[in-house]
């Protein structure tokens, strides 16, 4: 781990907290002295790091600016802002936009370039946000799809070919993670890194475009992404600046749906604010902090019937995001996730859920894990990663002392990378964006919770909260 550049001052506590079996495999195998292995395993289990550091800040970045579709002015049919996300098992969504409204609805795709042994048709749509008018908004399902294979496709018979890589369909798996990303130079500094990790899937918790109304802003966002979003799948949920109110508009979230289209129909919900996906033996449940969650809620109705068909032999793994966090021990937003957390977190806590990804709070911070406040060995992590780059700068000033549960905490922009290994191992890394150059900073080991008997422990506290006979 590289300890340059970082801020004077600034005190960060870690655990290390690595298996004894990954640790004997690193310990000179030809020390003659059994002690000395014991000894230095045992340090390196149950010591606690504290480092004070250097690190001269940035300065804040600009907004970037775009050039309004140079290739749509002269080719009105051709595909723009394309992204894909996972549609079911097997199938890929494949989103795009198109200023000519005649242009048609339908993907071809193949394993090779050019070569297209396949075709798929799907559906557009289209809103008005008060002057604003946007494109044709296309959504097109493909598959069945290999797994963990490069397929090379095209939008709508115009334009350029993209290409995408299918998740694999057993361990390892690698997600990237990072919420609030907005449209800034810190943005860009974290897509680049981000595009420079060997990952499969993005998770987004929560604010997007940080358009506010603007809806151009929506536009510019899309073509931002797109190199990233059309060649991996991006899994995303609501924040706050996907609900644009205003005046008398009834559909707050009209932008969002209609350009991110989640599936939420393939997994039983009936909201895209909320829905959920199982790739390569991890659940992963998207919930809305902007959707009624209450306990009489369609959303928590939703969420007990799929936490029902979680099978932990199949998907040992059990991932949450939203954008509200729970857990949060920056001065900014506080208690603003209480009502959703006491209204769920006791059905997560049943169902034991390994991983809780948030963001919303311009920081980041890892949690142990937790329940209800206190320390839990069958508690969930809590993640906070609202740290991707956007206009509103950084949440700087924290609570002291530093509470018990709270492990690591950071203001600075940056991104996570989550690879589970197998059925039991995960291992979780943040990576800051220090002059564009991606820096571990944290990372740590993260044994599954049906690894470690949480599960068939809280079997019959899960079967009565769902009423399961």
């Amino acid at each position: 781990m590289s300890w340059d550049g970082w801020t004077l001052g600034w005190k960060v506590e870690r655990r290390i907290e690595v298996e004894a079996g990954t640790m004997l495999s690193q310990v000179d195998t030809d020390m003659e002295r059994p002690n000395h292995k014991l000894l230095l395993i045992l340090t390196l289990l149950f010591s606690t790091v504290t480092v004070e550091s250097e690190y001269l800040r940035p300065l804040p970045r600009k907004t970037l600016t775009f050039s309004r579709y140079s290739i749509s002015k002269a080719h009105s049919s051709y595909p723009q802002q394309v992204h894909i996300s996972l549609a079911g098992e097997k199938h890929i969504r494949v989103t795009w936009i198109t200023d000519d409204k005649r242009s048609p609805s339908y993907v071809e795709y193949g394993t090779l370039p050019g070569r297209y042994d396949s075709i798929a048709e799907g559906e557009f749509t289209s809103y008005n946000y008060m002057l604003y008018t946007s494109g044709m908004i296309h959504h097109v399902v493909i598959g069945p799809l290999e797994d963990n294979t490069v397929y090379f496709y095209r939008c709508g018979g115009k334009g350029p070919e993209f290409q995408l890589k299918t998740p694999p369909n057993q361990f390892p798996i690698v997600f990237a993670v990072a919420g609030d990303l907005g449209q800034t130079g810190w943005t860009k500094s974290t897509l680049d890194h981000i595009d420079q990790s060997q990952y499969d899937v993005y998770l987004l918790p929560g604010d997007l475009s940080y358009a506010d109304c603007m809806q151009h802003l929506w536009d510019s966002f899309g073509e931002l992404v797109e190199p990233l979003a059309s060649t991996r799948p991006w899994m995303v949920t609501e924040g706050n600046h996907e609900e644009e109110n205003i005046l008398l508009f009834t559909d707050k979230f009209v932008s969002y749906n209609s350009r991110w289209k989640m599936p939420f129909e393939e997994s039983g919900s009936t909201s895209n604010l909320y829905y959920s996906f199982e790739v390569a033996g991890v659940h992963v449940i998207m919930l809305g902090s902007y959707e009624d969650y209450d306990v009489y809620s369609e959303q928590y109705r939703w969420l007990k019937e799929d936490l029902s068909k979680v099978d932990r032999v199949k998907t040992p793994w059990l991932l949450v995001s939203f954008h509200v966090p729970w857990y949060n021990s920056n001065k900014a937003h506080q208690g603003a996730g209480d009502d959703m957390m006491a209204a769920i977190e006791p059905l997560l806590y049943d169902a034991s859920v390994d991983l809780v990804l948030a963001g919303h709070v311009h920081a980041y911070e890892r949690s142990k894990r937790v329940y209800n406040g206190r320390l839990d060995p069958c508690g969930a992590v809590h993640i906070t990663i609202g740290d991707g780059g956007n206009r509103e700068g950084l949440a700087r000033k924290y609570i002291n002392p530093q509470p018990k549960w709270s492990e690591f905490r950071e203001a600075s922009f940056g991104h996570g990378e989550l690879k589970f290994v197998n059925s039991t191992h995960a291992l979780w890394s943040w990576h800051r964006n220090d002059d564009d150059n991606s820096v571990k900073v944290d990372d740590i080991w993260i044994n599954s919770l049906v690894s470690s008997g949480c599960v068939d422990q809280k079997t019959h506290e899960l079967r009565s909260t769902l009423m399961i006979p």
